[in-house]
């Protein structure tokens, strides 16, 4: 089932340059074979298809830095019962939420494979482009371990559900080349305790230096970089110093945390929205009321911490993190985070920044010839309103990706 890539003319239409922070007024943009072939204020290729935007903002589609597409439920010992077929036909749902969203490509921190990003490009499965991690890997006891204090080593698999656990540095090595070998586009470790995890404290530290080091030895020899999973500023910076190039959470950081992502120009992934929404819907949505109580301590600290490092310069890329049915409150990360950024600096967290951060640039969050065609227009300015595009039933009207229409109302 490949997709449509009929050639597509978009006239008129108001594009908004993300790294500017500007809308550059009325253009005609053609759409071939996916990607942006011209964009002209004058007159351009007709395509197949022409479609009328009549100023509508014209942006590039959103990204998300942090999702877990197969976390159809906030309970992770269910998840990992359930049968693959079942795990996929709910994340089919919880991929084409994103995209109705104006979500179009995602970065997934733990679970999907090769096998969803495939069924995604192919038209398997409706969703935003699929860029993963595959196993996200834990040391034994660690946040991607979800054995409680009575099950054994034999009674868990060394992969399952989100993560697979790997202790010393040959089983990082080879938890690592595993993941690449089946086409991961970046390695996540657990470098601290979390939330969801049953026998870990957020404050602790994870994975000896040499296993870190070894992890960001084995990505950057496939020419791809580690993303951690870390809350507190002893964890955070002892795995920058190992090369780690992406943050995850960080809501209880310091300055000498943000000194170092400043140094090492790494980056830091908020996940604001999940940490709000779990308080109070997290054990309808299948996590234990233990668990859930770990996050209050967290969630204050974070408002706190992430506006002190946008107001040092930090790059900050817009992810959420949700779980099960909390999937629906993944466009709550712009409300929260336009409480310390404007419009323009949340947008970039979406789209630019994000790009950077995925080694994308000049492919995603951008309107700009040979980028993909991730495209979605909107009424009105979300520059002077960031709540038009908490709303996309009444403002988004143009959902592109890969240049197939997934939803138009011009």
């Amino acid at each position: 089932m490949t997709q449509d890539k009929q050639t597509v003319t978009l006239k008129n239409a108001n594009i908004l340059d993300a790294a500017a922070g500007a809308l550059l007024g009325e253009h005609n943009v053609f759409i071939e074979g996916g990607i942006i072939r011209e964009i002209s204020t004058g007159p351009v290729t007709e395509g197949d298809k022409v479609l009328e935007l009549n100023g509508r903002t014209l942006m590039p589609g959103l990204c998300d830095g942090h999702v877990h597409v197969v976390a159809a439920t906030a309970s992770f010992p269910d998840l990992m019962r359930w049968s693959p077929m079942y795990v996929t036909a709910r994340a089919g749902q919880i991929l084409s939420g994103m995209l109705s969203r104006g979500f179009t490509t995602v970065r997934d921190c733990g679970g999907a494979d090769f096998g969803i990003a495939q069924a995604v490009a192919e038209g398997y499965l409706i969703g935003p482009r699929v860029l993963f991690a595959g196993h996200a890997i834990s040391q034994t006891g660690g946040h991607g371990d979800m054995r409680d204090k009575n099950e054994d080593v034999d009674s868990c698999t060394c992969c399952a559900g989100l993560g697979r656990i790997a202790d010393g540095v040959p089983e990082v090595r080879r938890a690592c080349r595993e993941e690449i070998r089946k086409g991961a586009d970046f390695i996540k470790i657990m470098a601290s305790g979390g939330v969801a995890s049953p026998t870990d404290r957020i404050s602790s530290t994870q994975f000896a230096l040499d296993e870190v080091t070894a992890a960001v030895e084995e990505a950057e020899a496939a020419e791809t970089y580690v993303a951690a999973h870390v809350y507190t500023a002893r964890a955070a910076n002892r795995v920058l110093e190992c090369g780690v190039r992406s943050i995850e959470h960080g809501n209880l950081i310091d300055d000498s945390t943000m000194d170092l992502l400043l140094e090492k120009d790494a980056f830091l992934v908020p996940t604001m929205s999940t940490h709000a929404v779990l308080a109070t819907e997290g054990v309808a949505g299948g996590m234990p009321q233990q668990m859930c109580d770990k996050v209050h301590e967290i969630v204050d600290a974070g408002r706190i911490t992430h506006a002190h490092a946008h107001s040092r310069g930090v790059k900050m890329v817009f992810g959420t993190d949700l779980l099960g049915p909390m999937h629906r409150h993944q466009l709550l990360e712009f409300k929260i985070r336009s409480e310390f950024q404007t419009p323009a600096e949340v947008i970039r967290s979406a789209t630019t920044t994000a790009a950077e951060l995925f080694q994308m640039t000049g492919e995603v969050g951008v309107v700009a010839v040979d980028a993909h065609a991730d495209l979605i227009a909107l009424q009105g300015n979300p520059l002077e309103d960031i709540e038009i595009l908490q709303d996309p039933d009444r403002y988004l009207d143009l959902v592109m990706k890969g240049g197939n229409l997934f939803k138009e109302r011009l």
